[in-house]
């Protein structure tokens, strides 16, 4: 697959593209109460369709869906789709978040369907992570999110990738503090390297309400050959990643939506115990893309602060105490 991203900075808010190189077989799983969506109860394990060619994640709340037209009018121009009579359409599902709060204004239509077509366009196998994409004007409720991304190989060799926007309810560090809830599925200090704090402060239980504002959005992909129950079953336990890398999670107010995609490279072995492993291995992978989204996140003006403005990982090692204490005085925690 590859990824492509555009954004608008007046506005401040983008889409991101994933684009199969070959239709997937797909499914999706709704946990937020306040969700928006387009055309996903065509890949619902009893319709028709089996496989489609792109996911969109995208800011604007329902103006955002906008954006699935125009990454469909790319796929369209290269005839990808499924074949009806003499035509090609585009099988494309999509999902967007909340940012609408970044004061947008347009004259008549949205400009998602624009900003859907450039990210098509733009799609590669590297992409920029952070504020990017879908997660241009995303937020959480104490700092800058964005997107994130991360990847594992499971113990049977099969490759899992997550790729998520951050607009949480919740927080994805502990409390205000530098540590994030994932901490403990980290691979090589790609969020910094903190690991878990040596207790948890007595705020970090505590939910803020920021309602109305928010939605995570994902979509785990891999390798394996699923079947869209099973690709459905991926999605249901990929949430969990969701749960362990932000508090609270789910929430009333949230619109957390999870694609999963399966190319079909590789046939499981074991359908029972290969997609159990299959399903941890995209929880954990989707955790730590939450934390990367925050981490790699560079704050916008007039909106909340990044991580990197209050925590970067150098004031975290060890030696230089003097200076490092001055750094920590002067450095004023966020509301």
């Amino acid at each position: 697959m590859r990824v492509g991203q555009a954004h608008d900075t007046r506005l401040a808010s983008g889409v991101t593209a994933i684009i199969f190189k070959e239709p997937a077989v797909a499914a999706v799983d709704v946990r937020g109460g306040a969700h928006a969506t387009t055309v996903t109860d065509r890949i619902e394990s009893h319709r028709t369709i089996e496989r489609i060619d792109a996911v969109v994640l995208s800011g604007g709340s329902a103006f955002g869906l906008d954006a699935g037209a125009g990454v469909e009018a790319y796929l369209n121009e290269r005839r990808r789709g499924v074949t009806l009579g003499n035509v090609r359409v585009p099988m494309v599902c999509g999902a967007a978040l909340f940012d609408l709060s970044n004061r947008k204004t347009w004259r008549r239509y949205p400009p998602y369907r624009d900003l859907g077509y450039a990210a098509a366009s733009s799609a590669r196998t590297r992409f920029a992570l952070g504020t990017a994409g879908a997660g241009f004007g995303a937020t959480t409720v104490n700092f800058k999110g964005g997107i994130g991304s991360a990847s594992a190989v499971s113990s049977q060799g099969y490759t899992v990738g997550a790729i998520v926007a951050v607009n949480a309810y919740g927080s994805v560090t502990v409390g205000n503090g530098p540590h994030f809830w994932a901490a403990p599925f980290e691979i090589e200090r790609e969020f910094g390297g903190l690991g878990t704090p040596a207790s948890l402060p007595p705020m970090a239980h505590k939910a803020k309400a920021r309602v109305g504002e928010n939605a995570t959005i994902a979509l785990v992909a891999t390798d394996a050959a699923l079947t869209k129950p099973q690709a459905k079953q991926l999605a249901i336990m990929a949430h969990d990643g969701l749960v362990r890398a932000i508090y609270p999670a789910h929430t009333t107010a949230d619109g957390d939506v999870i694609f999963a995609a399966a190319t079909g490279r590789r046939q499981l072995t074991d359908p029972v115990g290969d997609l159990a492993v299959l399903g941890a291995t995209s929880a954990n992978v989707l955790a730590r893309a939450v934390a990367r989204a925050v981490f790699e996140a560079t704050a916008l003006a007039g909106g909340p602060p990044s991580w990197q403005d209050y925590y970067t990982a150098a004031s975290y090692l060890p030696p230089t105490p003097r200076c490092t204490r001055r750094r920590h005085a002067a450095r004023r925690k966020p509301e």
